[in-house]
């Protein structure tokens, strides 16, 4: 019985020899896995339990072999672990590759899928990278406080609708200062039960300065590219932080353009012989990083100072309506690459740069 397992086990680690493409299916508790040869056969397949400890023992096996994952909520961290392990890991981007099809989808399958993939070219996984661990715990600040705003923003509505049951109206106020500026507009039949939201309140403004105060300190501790970025009216600590975590680092692009294709501002394509449509921007990446500059561009064409930035999108909003909605999120785009491209540089914004003629709106080199 013992010869048996031993020469069970001497096969394995005889056949582990031989991997040349792994693919792991991510799950929260257990992860599939499945192990193919050079020639394309399934050596092996299991699950593990998706915990650093268990993926770093059985990627012991795989030193120098391919390991294609799918982006995720575990992807980052078991990306890193893989790495340290001695393997070569892609993470596909599950918004763009073809996994298995869906009459025969299961865990087991979708390894299997992305191990045949990884084995002929990984890049038809449309693979990305991963911040570092540290670049991810700074943004966690970011993705709380945006969690905190969001939640405030709730409050303050529930409160706003309360008190119109009643026929009467809350003033128009700053959300840092609505719990103490309003109260005294509180009809004194709401008072007891609007009391607790607007401690709720209270505290939930106070935690958001506190992380203000930490975004500041990174950005002047860690981040002092930020100060470029800043340099643009309209872009605030907390945008220029979020992009420059976000992308993670300025040399990731070949060109400055590519940043606003990194985070979906640039238009869909689904061309077929001469049938080319209009359609609207791919809207991939980073939702809260695409929103923050979508509101920084609509400082700038409404309140920022006169550049030439804010001439070309003036000069494409005059059309109307359509055209304004189409404008704000064109010079969202251009705003993505632009602080791509003065991080990029180590340069300070320039509202009129010498090589572009301010006297023509709509005029802006892409």
């Amino acid at each position: 019985m013992k010869a048996a397992k031993k020469l069970k086990s001497i096969a394995k680690e005889a056949a582990r020899e031989l991997v040349s493409a792994v693919g792991v299916d991510l799950g929260d508790r257990w992860s599939h896995w499945c192990a193919l040869s050079s020639t394309g056969e399934v050596i092996e397949r299991g699950r593990v339990k998706t915990t650093a400890e268990d993926l770093s023992e059985l990627a012991a096996g795989w030193i120098g072999v391919q390991v294609a994952i799918e982006n995720g909520t575990h992807s980052g961290w078991i990306s890193r672990t893989l790495e340290k392990a001695g393997c070569i890991v892609w993470v596909a981007n599950p918004s763009r590759w073809r996994g298995t099809a869906h009459s025969s989808k299961n865990d087991a399958n979708d390894a299997e899928a992305l191990a045949r993939v990884v084995r002929v070219d990984p890049k038809l996984l449309f693979p990305i990278t991963h911040r570092t661990q540290e670049q991810q715990e700074d943004l966690s600040v970011i993705r709380i406080r945006a969690q905190l705003v969001r939640a405030r923003t709730m409050l303050v509505n529930t409160a706003r609708g309360v008190v119109k049951t009643v026929g009467a109206r809350l003033p128009a106020t700053d959300a840092d200062a609505f719990h103490n500026t309003s109260w005294q507009s509180v009809p004194e039949a709401l008072r007891e039960a609007l009391r607790p939201l607007y401690q709720s309140l209270a505290v939930i403004t106070e935690q958001v300065r506190a992380l203000d105060r930490r975004i500041e300190q990174l950005s002047k501790e860690k981040y002092q590219a930020t100060t470029l970025l800043r340099s643009v009216p309209g872009v605030g600590p907390v945008t220029a932080l979020t992009y420059v975590l976000t992308l993670g680092d300025a040399e990731r692009f070949s060109t400055s353009r590519d940043a606003g294709a990194f985070l979906g501002l640039r238009p869909r394509q689904r061309q077929s012989g001469s049938r080319n449509p209009e359609l609207g921007i791919a809207k991939n990446g980073d939702n809260y990083l695409r929103g923050l500059l979508v509101e920084c561009a609509q400082y700038v064409l409404s309140r920022g100072p006169d550049s030439v930035l804010k001439r070309w999108g003036l000069g494409l909003a005059q059309a109307g309506p359509p055209a304004k909605r189409r404008a704000l999120v064109a010079v969202a785009r251009k705003l993505a690459v632009l602080l791509h491209c003065l991080w990029s540089n180590g340069e300070l914004y320039c509202p009129f740069p010498e090589s572009v003629v301010p006297s023509q709106p709509g005029l802006l080199p892409a």
